[in-house]
């Protein structure tokens, strides 16, 4: 063991959110990470069951578990949060509501809050019920596009023990969208560039992406995408920081467009490149730079591409 790892704060993750949504497959994924996962305890025994660790500990919490309550949760974490020597963080599984019934219909399972009434009626009620840890939670992981693999990449760059000793403060997730198909769920700050020109109506750009060059250059031209990129870039330079101040682990910047195939996309591109340059202000003072990662919602959702890295996390402990 290093002397880094002799300071690093136990991790203590509790893991909430909406039946069907995938809580019990990121306890999975924590578990094959070496937590200690403990599923649905009684709320009581929280505390008890954190000091008696001797690792870092996941702990799921939802509508099932005895005397669930939503205020006693967040009270039990304000309550952890106090000692220093441990890392607690509130993680929110979620899904689209059409997925959430698509994935009842599939298993005929019986909702949780289900039992004299639909399952859509489950659905609405857990949605009212577990409103106040959504909004408390420091990760909401919205698994509607996110097919089991994606998941557990997901999981493991978050939570991997590197990770945990990487130090660097915040994880900066950068997204394109499509408004039409809704707001992303888990975005902090949205940008809409649906202003710019867009090359859905030009005969050979529309069936390509803004991944591609030639759609790239044809978004750039806009007269007004250098401004509004240097703008973006610059409300990042002030934000950024300050939600690292507060203690904030992970930022979801999203830019949507009409499709989010292409204005969106060449825009997140772009400004993924500018983070990730040596001279970008992507990065938190005295510990490295911040990891940055890109997904791309509606081009994943067509299987043109999954989440991935702009700039990987550090193991500054081993370094």
């Amino acid at each position: 063991m290093c002397a880094a790892d002799l300071y690093t704060p136990r991790r203590i993750l509790l893991v909430s959110g909406l039946s069907g949504a995938g809580k019990s497959s990121i306890l999975r994924i924590l578990e094959d990470l070496d937590y200690e996962v403990i599923d649905n305890p009684p709320l009581g025994m929280l505390d008890d069951i954190v000091a008696r660790a001797e690792q870092p500990i996941a702990i799921g919490v939802d509508s099932r578990t005895r005397g669930f309550d939503p205020s006693a949760v967040l009270e039990a974490v304000a309550r952890l949060r106090i000692n220093p020597a441990l890392a607690v963080e509130l993680i929110y599984a979620t899904a689209e509501e059409s997925v959430l019934l698509r994935r009842y219909t599939a298993t005929r399972r019986r909702h949780p809050l289900a039992a004299h009434g639909s399952v859509k009626d489950g659905i609405d009620d857990e949605i009212a019920l577990t409103a106040p840890l959504r909004t408390a939670a420091d990760l909401v992981i919205d698994t509607s596009d996110m097919p089991p693999p994606d998941l557990r990449r997901f999981v493991e760059s978050r939570f991997s023990p590197w990770q945990a000793r990487s130090g660097q403060g915040l994880t900066v997730a950068l997204m394109s969208f499509a408004f039409p198909a809704g707001l992303p769920r888990e975005a902090d700050i949205v940008f809409d560039a649906r202003f710019l020109q867009n090359p859905h109506y030009d005969p050979q750009l529309a069936p390509k992406t803004g991944l591609d060059a030639d759609v790239a250059e044809y978004v750039a031209k806009d007269p007004d995408y250098p401004q509004f990129l240097n703008q973006i870039h610059a409300m990042l330079q002030l934000v950024l920081p300050r939600f690292v101040q507060e203690g904030k682990k992970y930022a979801t910047i999203a830019i949507g467009c009409s499709g989010g195939r292409h204005r969106s996309v060449t825009l997140v591109e772009a400004l993924a490149e500018r983070l990730s340059a040596p001279d970008g202000m992507g990065h938190y003072k005295g510990s490295g730079q911040w990891p940055i990662m890109i997904m791309h919602r509606e081009l994943a959702r067509q299987g043109l591409s999954g989440w991935r890295w702009a700039r990987k996390p550090v193991d500054t402990a081993s370094s």
